[in-house]
């Protein structure tokens, strides 16, 4: 079911640029050209990233590995950083001195953390070939969705008929809207976050600054939650000492959040739907907690869906009142 779900919302969000395709390529729209291509391009917008970040990973495990061995042979030094911050410098360096500066002391947590080690990877490895799995049948989903969509619409539209009389097709219309405008509230503006980010990493000296402009993309898609990536960029910049860039870049990535989360994906996701900020935000909240990544396109699309009913059982009420 989650992968049939994501089929779905993958064509709803993109269907209007691929009847234009339709329109402009009709021979390739008859057969399975056109469907083949788009399902080509929305697997590689998510694989190509992937790889790349995957790839960065792994040159970054090694340093890692190389770094870790060197720290249990000789310690961790007290950073110069420690020493310029305005708050706390002291004690952070004691506490640095006391855990981490002596070689058995790194040994013996780096011990704790490799017996852990072999499960969390097999965790990892089954969750990355279940994801996989869900992609690829998502993948497939959507190609057939392309192929025989403008059936599938027909066949939804009666079957939305049938259950709901008349207003069905309208609630049916509220979804699609309602995933178009998270698709663009959430994606989007996350997406136009991590690169207004990235070149703010860039320009303060960041480590890797792409690959931290690709995650805060990643988290910018959860409200609130970018903040995360653009703390621990900024305590990265703190930690090669450079104070100042490392509170401009957080104060930034504060001000750049605070807009897209509070003004820019209110209007995108709600305005389509007259849907209020509340009930947006409650919508993508309690979908992620209820359907994880998935819920984030399904729970403002059900929110819309009751905020209708309720507008159209109000004003039926009001009606008989009067």
């Amino acid at each position: 079911m989650p992968a049939l779900v994501w089929g779905g919302v993958f064509a709803i969000a993109t269907w209007p640029l691929y009847t234009r395709a339709q329109a402009a390529w009709p021979k390739a729209a008859q057969g399975t050209v056109l469907p083949f291509l788009f399902t080509a391009a929305m697997a590689l917008i998510f694989v190509i990233p992937l790889m790349l970040i995957t790839l960065e990973a792994v040159g970054e495990a090694q340093s890692a590995l190389s770094w870790l061995e060197h720290a249990r042979q000789n310690g961790v030094p007290v950073p110069d950083a420690l020493s310029r911050l305005p708050i706390g410098s002291q004690t952070l360096t004691h506490w640095w001195q006391a855990h981490l500066s002596n070689p058995e002391d790194v040994s013996n947590l780096t011990g704790a953390l490799d017996s852990k080690g072999m499960a969390i990877t097999k965790a990892l490895g089954s969750q990355i070939a279940h994801r996989g799995t869900l992609f690829c049948f998502s993948i497939i989903t959507l190609f057939f969705l392309y192929k025989d969509g403008t059936s599938v619409i027909r066949q939804c539209r009666i079957a939305s008929r049938r259950a709901f009389g008349k207003r069905g097709e309208t609630i049916a219309r509220q979804i699609v809207a309602s995933v178009h405008g998270t698709v663009l509230g959430l994606v989007l503006v996350g997406i136009g976050e991590g690169l207004l980010m990235g070149v703010v990493y860039t320009i303060a000296g960041a480590p890797h600054p792409a690959l931290f402009g690709v995650i805060t993309a990643v988290a910018a898609m959860i409200p609130f939650c970018a903040m995360i990536a653009v703390g621990l960029v900024s305590l990265l910049i703190l930690v090669k000492g450079a104070s100042l860039a490392g509170i401009v870049t957080f104060c930034i990535g504060a001000v750049v959040i605070f807009v897209a989360d509070h003004f820019i994906r209110p209007v995108l996701i709600g305005g389509s739907t007259q849907l209020p900020f509340l009930w947006v935000l409650l919508g993508i909240l309690g979908g992620a907690e209820t359907w994880g990544l998935l819920g984030l396109f399904v729970g403002p699309a059900a929110m819309a869906a009751l905020n209708l009913l309720w507008r159209r059982w109000t004003a039926g009420n009001n009606a008989i009142k009067a």
